[in-house]
């Protein structure tokens, strides 16, 4: 019997392992008003305080790989929809349900605030499907394949699959399942609650080898037994080199895992903090992900 696909990032079992969804909390138009300004009409729809009406809407996106990211996005409607909508959500009638309006948050990588749209209920247990658009980026975010990696690096939530991140034009790294992402002073850092990872771009005078570079950059580390470090060359010809040791925080021994990607010129640091050892095979891969394509 086959094992049921999890996801990364809560355990649920994943009923489609290839459909990742994201959810925006609220429009765009919303987000700094104070709660007694936006009315909840239900699960689905919003009344905001001289700013209109909202309706929740899904926004398929295809991505290469042949996954479907399902954005939960919001629209907003005429006052006049929302009241139509709020008197059918509940009754047969919402299977009939279209509604026209324009896209309410500001979705990245694409941009598309304001975009015309138009949203239809093509099943009765789900909120409307965003259908169309006169719009032609959002007609195309609507029809075309995207590239995964891409699309997926540009949100910061917890996702159920492992994404590449760029860190510069040149550089990049895998973010693991199960992880956030954000970019603190220019740099990417990753972090679940049971794992971080930390990541710096070091650019380097050009004239030294990449071991001479590293030995720089090892200048200062805290001395490990021999089983607690490795140098190595993969595939890609790059030199690679990590150490890793426990240290007290809060009272708990966490793992510190430190790895180095050096080539001429440049190299990246990243840096892995767990609590549990048996993490270190992760940390092993983050270092191995890293990537440079000129």
């Amino acid at each position: 019997m086959t094992s049921p696909v999890r996801c990364a990032c809560c355990g649920a079992e994943l009923a489609d392992p290839q459909r990742i969804d994201v959810r925006f909390g609220l429009p765009d138009a919303a987000l700094s008003l104070p709660e007694d300004e936006v009315l909840h009409v239900n699960g689905g729809l919003l009344a905001v305080k001289d700013r209109g009406s909202f309706a929740r809407c899904l926004l398929p996106v295809s991505l290469s790989g042949d996954f479907e990211l399902v954005l939960g996005t919001w629209m907003k409607i005429s006052d006049a929809d929302l009241e139509r909508t709020a008197a059918v959500w509940e009754e047969p009638e919402y299977a009939e349900l279209v509604l026209g309006g324009t896209l309410a948050n500001d979705i990245r990588p694409w941009g598309m605030l304001g975009a015309e749209l138009t949203a239809e209920v093509r099943d009765t247990e789900d909120i409307p499907y965003a259908a169309s658009s006169t719009d032609g980026l959002l007609d195309r975010v609507l029809h075309g394949v995207w590239d995964r990696d891409d699309v997926l690096s540009c949100f910061g939530h917890e996702l159920p699959v492992a994404v590449r991140t760029s860190l510069t034009e040149e550089w990049s790294v895998e973010r693991s399942a199960g992880l956030m992402g954000q970019v603190v002073d220019g740099r990417s850092e990753f972090a679940a609650e049971d794992r971080a990872v930390y990541t710096e771009v070091l650019i380097d005078n050009g004239t030294r080898t990449p071991e001479e570079f590293l030995e720089s950059m090892l200048d200062g580390a805290p001395e490990v037994p021999p089983e607690h470090r490795t140098t190595f060359r993969a595939d890609d010809g790059m030199l690679r080199h990590a150490f890793w040791h426990a240290v007290e925080v809060d009272d708990e021994e966490r793992q510190q895992f430190y790895g180095f990607v050096v080539r001429p010129g440049s190299a990246v640091v990243v840096g892995c903090m767990y609590g549990d050892p048996a993490l270190h095979g992760w940390a092993m891969h983050v270092l191995r992900s890293v990537n440079y394509v000129s």
